[in-house]
């Protein structure tokens, strides 16, 4: 990967904490998961989904569909930072150092 790709290549990160407490709070948070998942964002821990993205406007796309899909109750957070800062991230398992999720292979047809 050049050092030029480190900078376009975007991770769109999704913090959420939506409340569950009525059946009608917990259609809701099922719907907005399975939008991610459906949009091909992962699960990274929790309530904090991601998705690698080719490009700026690549990203910016997928951001505009989780806003879409944004219940009515609780709070959404979005982050989109360059391919560089997601892999200078620290990952840790119970104190065990682990390597940063690999970005997925992109078929680019342009």
């Amino acid at each position: 990967m050049s050092r030029f790709e480190e900078y376009r290549i975007m991770w769109v990160l999704v913090f959420f904490d939506l409340p569950t407490e009525t059946k009608k709070e917990k259609r809701a948070y099922a719907d907005f998961r399975k939008n991610l998942l459906d949009d091909g964002f992962r699960m990274f821990q929790f309530s904090i989904y991601l998705r690698h993205c080719a490009s700026r406007e690549n990203a910016q796309v997928h951001i505009n569909r989780v806003k879409k899909c944004i219940p009515s109750n609780g709070h959404v957070g979005i982050l989109c930072i360059t391919d560089k800062q997601f892999g200078s991230m620290e990952l840790f398992i119970a104190k065990k150092p682990k390597q940063t999720p690999l970005p997925f292979k992109q078929l680019e047809l342009f």
